[in-house]
């Protein structure tokens, strides 16, 4: 296993974008594309925020679980986020709107490294990541309406093979399983689907070219 705390932020900023380099060879690569074929409407856009940090000589990926209560994803652990609406300027803009709304992250205090391949869900999103340095310690305000609970997880942990498996999943428009991304229980969440394979995108950028 790489030892992620030795790169700095610059240096994940310019993996980033020679991830970005080489998925733009292929641009209409998306994961989970195969889900493309069973829906019959076209993917809502939508774009999620990676908020990441370095603490106590770890770099961290800060998580939101949402609440028990909503009609889509609840429950779930997931990284602030949600739809791009038509007034948005961009995706980018989109999920730092969503995590101004969502746990009170102020744009301006976010620098955004990078974005990540494009994600299909199986709600029929096609979700953006992108990968924002934050300041650390930070005065976070969660809603209520949209964030049950704020944590973060060290990405050396995300990266240990040891602390995830690959699983079947089904959904309900289709025979075929879906093999998602199921981690290991950490303080009390369990981080699998969507977001995991969001998280696995961001540390192939970071590994891609050792």
């Amino acid at each position: 296993m790489n030892n992620l705390a030795l790169l700095t932020a610059s240096e994940i900023s310019q993996r980033l974008k020679r991830a970005s380099e080489k998925n733009r060879e292929r641009p209409n690569e998306i994961e989970y594309g195969f889900l493309r074929p069973w829906f019959k409407e076209e993917a809502r856009p939508a774009a999620v925020l990676l908020p990441l940090f370095f603490d106590q000589g770890e770099w961290h990926l800060l998580f939101i679980r949402r609440p028990t209560n909503m009609e889509e994803h609840s429950g779930q652990v997931a990284f602030p986020g949600g739809r791009v609406d038509a007034y948005d300027a961009s995706p980018e803009v989109a999920a730092l709107r969503e995590a101004h709304e969502e746990i009170g992250l102020r744009a301006q205090d976010v620098r955004i490294l990078g974005s990540l391949k494009r994600l299909l869900t199986v709600t029929n999103y096609s979700i953006t990541p992108f990968v924002g340095l934050i300041p650390w310690p930070y005065q976070l305000n969660p809603s209520p309406h949209e964030v049950s609970r704020v944590f973060s997880i060290p990405l050396n942990w995300l990266a240990d093979k040891q602390h995830f498996s690959i699983q079947s999943h089904h959904v309900s428009f289709t025979d075929e399983p879906v093999q998602v991304i199921v981690y290991h229980e950490y303080q009390g969440e369990v981080l699998w689907g969507a977001s995991a394979r969001i998280v696995h995108c961001f540390l192939d950028a970071l590994t891609m070219f050792d």
